[in-house]
């Protein structure tokens, strides 16, 4: 297949919703269909001893939630799927904002009875910046929610998106029977619960078909049909050009748990998404068809397999076609790498690729190197852009308890901080270690990660600031005395940039009136090396 033909065959895209949406089990439904997986795990039930295959770590197994990004990879109708499992908690939002930077779409899960959620609200602001095409699909159908056109009327005024039914569900709650694709004219239906795809929905020629009499009860059908009459009349046909600039988002109906409308979902998915598309540089705007090879490290994971204490970068690539063992020019350092054990994923489990093709998501081993916002080209110089830090609003000190364990609890913080999961700054005299992290979940990842990941004990202190601020300047003279003078509320971060510690808003306001010429960030996209 030639390299053209392989771009348009890809589809990379992230699965984001608000916690307990049922986003990680749709995830595993769709990698059933695609047969990289046998079993789908039992993510929140504790009396079922397994686990989804897209949440790996120990932590997330124990907890039942996705505290970080998965990769997964699979063939479906000669398509190559790439697929982002993001976390839903909005303590670990950072993780989800940046992965949302390597895919060419978004399929966002609700939960048909809460409706939009608080995070809905912010991950479908960060599509919007972007113009990332995105599908929602109202899950749990089988259980009793919102009615369907007042939750279609809230997904309009909450995210701020027209909406466009795609299928429409036969029945809900305890009647909910399966999905009527609006633009086939087909209605799958299931007969029972907990059906297998081994065992495919019966499917049937339009609303009409008689035999549906024999599964769907006759109350329910005529309903049924009465919506789908009113759905043709109040809502315009689905249109493609807009789904594809970000305007319109197709919706789906179903139950992930039972693969009722999954299917549904999954092939309209591959037939309108978009294969890879261009992406923003601050230099200039990269093509997919370009032949050179460029890419961008958006997420970092030491220790993904605790049995050798690797650390992995995950690139996102852009343009031309990566192989293995061959050279590139890693921007930031100006030095060429090579790649002797390049791997694709599937959740942990990790295969050695040979070449991989723009919108692939890529493994390499790192040893250090990296960065997240790295650039891999065959020479050029590159930056992309909008994967900065945010700024942290909560702050603590790392408190040692095991003095002959200095050195892992420093190995340790330092990692998981280049991870991104939070942000590490050094304030002296001392070098006290300050972790900072937009939610206080992040706090019991990384304590459990240091102890069960580098054999490191500690605990945090609080320390009362309202949130952390990188400060840039051209007056040195006027940064020194500001340093000075706070020196109490001044640490750097880990690229020795100076970083403010705020105690209130009113704070701040009194800093950036005292020092006009310095200049408070709230993110770190000022900074490019």
């Amino acid at each position: 297949m030639d390299f053209k033909s392989e771009i348009k065959r890809r589809r990379t895209f992230a699965i984001i919703s608000h916690p307990d949406a049922g986003k990680t089990t749709l995830t595993e439904k769709l990698l059933l269909f695609g047969n990289a997986i046998q079993t789908a795990g039992a993510v929140k039930s504790n009396k079922i001893r397994k686990t989804s295959q897209s949440d790996f770590m120990e932590i997330e197994k124990q907890r039942g939630i996705s505290v970080s990004t998965s990769v997964m990879a699979f063939e479906y109708d000669g398509k190559q799927v790439n697929i982002l499992d993001t976390p839903g908690h909005k303590d670990f939002a950072e993780d989800t904002y940046r992965t949302l930077t390597a895919v060419d779409s978004v399929i966002l899960v609700v939960d048909t009875a809460k409706g939009v959620e608080e995070q809905t609200r912010k991950l479908m602001q960060v599509c919007r910046m972007r113009n990332t095409p995105v599908m929602i699909f109202v899950n749990k159908m089988d259980r009793e929610g919102i009615y369907h056109f007042d939750l279609l009327e809230e997904l309009e005024k909450e995210l701020q998106i027209a909406v466009c039914p795609y299928t429409w569900p036969v029945g809900s709650g305890r009647t909910f029977k399966g999905v009527y694709n609006l633009y086939n004219n087909k209605v799958s239906i299931q007969n029972g619960e907990n059906v297998s795809i081994a065992e495919p929905a019966i499917e049937f020629e339009g609303v009409t078909d008689p035999a549906l009499t024999n599964l769907v009860k006759e109350d329910t059908l005529d309903t049924f049909k009465e919506e789908v009459e009113f759905v043709n009349e109040m809502f315009e046909p689905f249109s493609h050009s807009l789904y594809s600039e970000g305007y319109l988002a197709p919706v789906f109906f179903g139950s992930a748990l039972n693969n009722n409308g999954v299917l549904e979902l999954l092939e309209t998915f591959l037939e309108i998404a978009p294969s890879p598309r261009s992406i923003e540089t601050a230099e200039r705007v990269i093509e997919p068809e370009e032949e050179k090879l460029t890419g961008f490290i958006f997420k970092i994971h030491a220790n993904l397999d605790p049995n050798h204490r690797d650390r992995i970068a995950f690139m996102r690539i852009c343009s031309g076609k990566f192989e293995r063992n061959k050279f590139y020019f890693h921007t930031r350092s100006e030095k060429k790498m090579r790649f002797s054990s390049p791997t694709s994923f599937m959740a942990n489990n990790k295969n050695i690729v040979d070449e991989a093709y723009p919108g692939d998501v890529i493994g390499l081993y790192d040893s250090g190197n990296f960065k997240i916002g790295d650039t891999l080209t065959e020479g050029e110089t590159l930056h992309f852009r909008g994967i900065p830090s945010f700024s942290p609003e909560i702050l603590r000190e790392v408190n040692n308890l095991d003095n002959f364990k200095t050195k892992q609890l420093d190995k340790g913080v330092r990692q998981l901080t280049d991870e991104g999961v939070a942000q590490l700054f050094i304030q002296q005299p001392g070098n006290r270690k300050i972790i900072g992290t937009v939610g206080e979940l992040q706090y019991e990842v990384i304590k459990y990660r240091l102890e069960h990941e580098y054999g490191a004990l500690c605990n945090f202190s609080p320390l009362s600031f309202h949130k952390a601020l990188w400060i840039t300047t051209t007056d040195k003279k006027q940064l020194e005395e500001f340093m000075f003078r706070k020196s109490s509320a001044v640490a750097f971060d880990k690229e020795k940039i100076p970083v403010f510690f705020a105690e209130s808003e009113w704070m701040l306001k009194i800093a950036r009136e005292s020092y006009p010429a310095l200049t408070f960030h709230e993110t770190s996209d000022f900074k490019v090396d």
